[in-house]
């Protein structure tokens, strides 16, 4: 459990002042000069040492990602893109920091910039985030205004912040895509290789960070990376803001340790469950694309990476959507099916073909208009997907159709035995038939 102490977002909740005067008496911007001063190795080791991995759904290393910008520029110049595409349904912790707490991303970025030799970031905003932009815009031009930021600003780095506003697509929230969309180009997903750090944003080196990722690097430097690492559990390490919202009593976005238990995390923040822990169904755990986990195996998960993997499942971005047993759990991942459906770009074929033929096998399993044998031949579909496409939009299709049928399958025969008059190994004869 984490003490008020170690909080990073302490406006959180927007009641104090987020402008630049109250952000500078929360402690930001303080010693910012110093640790430029101490130069591009220091900040990345003490990432390092913080163990600090990314807040944007894959977990990985973020001072290890820095690492791969060039150490010797060629004549191009390096780039930091931030993404703050935050599309991942039920996903809404970055938009906080947008709103009300922007100056911890500001000087993140200047700091991050540092590390990775960098003197232009570019902040993508989702599109429908319209105040948060406003927000966000505000803050840059203030920090401007104070020379924090900028061409021969008080800190001895130049760096100059574009933000971006983005058209609205989920697959823009993928890093290439982002990339493309940044360029005015069709947001569509790049080959990989070459890699953003050998060619990004109009071919030159580019590292692509979560804003969570990026806001919390100052409090780090401020606190060091070992007060970062004494948080949480090895390897999953630090605080992370997390998302509840679904069948709790009081949905919420809140600052805690990793490695906190999911239950403890739900009575601590949001009240319980909706009529009891006996009346919990299913959670997902880390935004829509991981799969879901049964009531009675997360109860005691450890809500970090690892802990998360041992039940089946992913952190993800933390964005835990709780269903109690009021849900049709068919129709839930159903309509996440449609979504991954809509948001395909169309670039690869087991994606294009494989999320509309997934959502209609779906569509039918909803009403148990099904056979028994497509349960099977429906996941055998979703392997064929994961793993297929260019960037992860195909496993996030497969992902919550996976974890349907590993946990919930009995639900799904006993909808089709519903459905049916009478219903063999072999499939189902519907009633109209018998008749």
């Amino acid at each position: 459990m984490l003490a008020d102490k170690d909080r990073i977002f302490t406006n959180l909740y927007g009641q104090g002042d987020w402008t630049l005067e109250g952000a500078r008496k929360r402690g930001a911007w303080v010693g910012t000069r110093e640790f430029i001063d101490q130069g591009r190795d220091w900040i990345t080791n003490e990432v390092k040492a913080s163990g600090l991995r990314g807040r944007g759904g894959a977990g990985f290393p973020t001072a290890l990602k820095w690492t791969f910008m060039p150490k010797v520029s060629d004549g191009r110049p390096h780039y930091l893109l931030v993404n703050a595409d935050e599309s991942e349904p039920g996903t809404c912790k970055d938009r906080d920091i947008l709103r009300h707490d922007p100056h911890h991303l500001v000087e993140g970025c200047l700091l991050a910039a540092r590390a990775m030799d960098a003197h232009l970031a570019f902040i993508y905003v989702r599109g429908e985030f319209i105040r948060e932009r406003q927000r966000l815009e505000h803050a840059v031009q203030e920090a401007y205004d104070a020379r924090l930021i900028g061409k021969d600003n008080i800190h001895g780095w130049d760096l100059d912040i574009i933000v971006h506003h983005g058209a609205g697509a989920y697959i823009c929230g993928e890093e290439t895509a982002l990339m493309e969309s940044l360029e005015g180009k069709k947001g569509q997903p790049r080959l990989k290789p070459p890699f953003p750090a050998g060619m990004g944003v109009y071919g030159n080196p580019t590292t692509v960070n979560n804003v969570e990722s990026i806001a919390v690097v100052p409090e780090i430097l401020r606190r060091s990376g070992a007060w970062f690492a004494s948080i949480g559990r090895p390897n999953n390490t630090g605080t992370k803001l997390m998302c509840v919202s679904g069948h709790v009593n009081k949905p919420a976005t809140f600052e805690e340790a990793m490695g906190i238990t999911f239950e403890e995390m739900i009575e601590k923040h949001c009240g319980g469950i909706r009529g009891g822990w006996d009346n919990l169904l299913a959670v997902i755990p880390g935004g829509a694309s991981v799969p879901c986990v049964p009531g009675e195996k997360i109860r005691n998960a450890a809500m970090d990476f690892d802990g998360l993997r041992e039940v089946g499942s992913s952190l993800g971005t933390a964005a835990v959507i709780v269903m109690d047993r009021s849900t049709d759990i068919i129709k839930a991942i159903w309509r996440l099916s449609a979504f991954y459906k809509h948001e395909s770009c169309g670039q690869c074929t087991p994606c294009r073909e494989g999320t509309g033929w997934m959502m209609r096998v779906m569509e039918r399993m909803v009403e148990g208009r099904a056979q028994k044998r497509e349960i099977d031949m429906l996941f055998e579909v979703t392997k064929q997907v994961e793993g297929h496409t260019i960037c992860a939009l195909g496993d996030a299709a497969a992902w919550p159709i996976q974890g349907l049928i590993r946990n919930f399958r009995h639900v799904i025969e006993e909808r089709i035995d519903g459905y049916t008059y009478n219903s063999t190994s072999e499939g189902a004869v519907p009633s109209i038939a018998a008749e």
